[in-house]
């Protein structure tokens, strides 16, 4: 019931969209250049709200040296790791003039912080997670948050009466889940109620009662059979050349989490894979006069790591991989921070590399 099926990058991404995680939207997507979708929330929270959208991640770090970003509050993410050219997002982030970091574990932005917010994990804590096929799942907590650690929502609204809010007055996260519900009519009616009584809902779900859409174009495309426009092919912002001929491809690796603060604290998968690598394709390889596990300094136009050599025909002649997870040889010191102009997602993925041998 997915359609295209976008294989996200970590959980509960698309329940972070539908919840207007993004600088653009509100709930469930709507437009905060709408004035009637503004109104609507200015008119619950009792507040004016921002006409213009905000910034992406990468368009902080920019700001930040622009001087348009003077603090970040930063949670559960771990830029130092994640974003591109992490000189360049180090040297941003030491100028923050305020840093707050939450988390469940210290990581390499954390250093930087000035105050540290000990969050809850999601066996700590009540929710939803939104699945890729719309469904909304229920979790319960397991077992109360750990020393002085709170759950996300309770931390956030602690922190707005203490700056003087009057709102956040929320008791629980089933509150919370009811607003979300109140204001975003595709969750309309969904509730913890209903989700504890075994109901499978996939949004939208309009309003109590209704059994949710588990197949969202069973009976027809909601805009027609199609939408097309022609788009030319645009190639990547930074190629092969002579001073750097190789490509480098970025990725991850089937036994670590994004940056690793999590599942590299786990024995049983650093038993799997305990470091980065780069793979390298065996004509490119005799090329270089590299073997297995030879040490390798790997340099782009905007940093280098030292990283252990990798043999194998899964990459193609004059394209070399090394996966994300590894802060020892952290593989956003190589890419690029240029951005797309529509989706402005940075190139994270693709940039131009050259390969030496350090234990020659």
């Amino acid at each position: 019931g997915t359609g295209l099926n976008p294989l996200r990058g970590q959980n509960n991404v698309q329940g972070c969209s539908d919840s207007g995680c993004m600088p653009n939207v509100y709930t469930a997507y709507q437009p905060l250049t709408d004035l009637d979708v503004r109104r609507k929330f200015e008119e619950y929270w009792h507040t004016r709200l921002p006409e213009q959208p905000g910034l992406t991640t990468t368009e902080m770090v920019d700001g930040i040296l622009s001087g348009q970003v003077k603090g970040w509050y930063v949670m559960g993410e771990n830029p130092l790791m994640s974003e591109p050219n992490l000189h360049h997002a180090q040297e941003a982030i030491e100028q923050l003039e305020f840093f707050v970091a939450q988390d469940i574990f210290f990581n390499e932005t954390s250093v930087y912080a000035d105050v540290i917010l000990p969050a809850a994990s999601f066996a700590e804590k009540e929710g939803t997670y939104t699945n890729t096929d719309r469904r909304v799942q229920r979790t319960r907590k397991a077992i109360e948050p750990i020393g002085e650690s709170k759950s996300d929502w309770r931390i956030i609204c602690e922190l707005a009466r203490e700056m003087g809010s009057e709102g956040f007055q929320y008791a629980s996260a089933e509150e919370v889940m009811k607003e979300i519900s109140g204001l975003t009519p595709s969750y309309g009616g969904i509730s913890y109620e209903r989700l504890d009584r075994g109901e499978v809902l996939h949004w939208p779900c309009p309003q109590e009662g209704h059994p949710g859409t588990p197949f969202l174009h069973k009976d027809g495309f909601i805009r027609g059979k199609g939408r097309f426009f022609a788009v030319d092919y645009v190639p990547p912002a930074e190629l092969a050349d002579e001073e750097y001929p190789y490509l480098l491809n970025t990725g991850r690796v089937p036994f670590h989490f994004h940056g690793g603060s999590m599942t590299r604290r786990i024995d049983r998968l650093e038993e799997e894979v305990s470091t980065g690598f780069v793979d390298i394709h065996p004509e490119d390889a005799d090329k270089l006069a590299v073997v297995d596990g030879d040490s390798l300094k790997v340099t782009s136009r905007r940093g280098e790591i030292s990283i252990h050599a990798r043999i194998t025909d899964e990459v193609e002649p004059g394209m070399v991989f090394i996966p994300m997870h590894f802060s020892e040889c952290a593989v956003n010191m190589l890419t690029d921070t240029k951005l797309d102009p529509q989706a402005k997602i940075p190139n994270l993925k693709i940039c131009a590399v050259r390969l030496e041998r350090e234990n020659a």
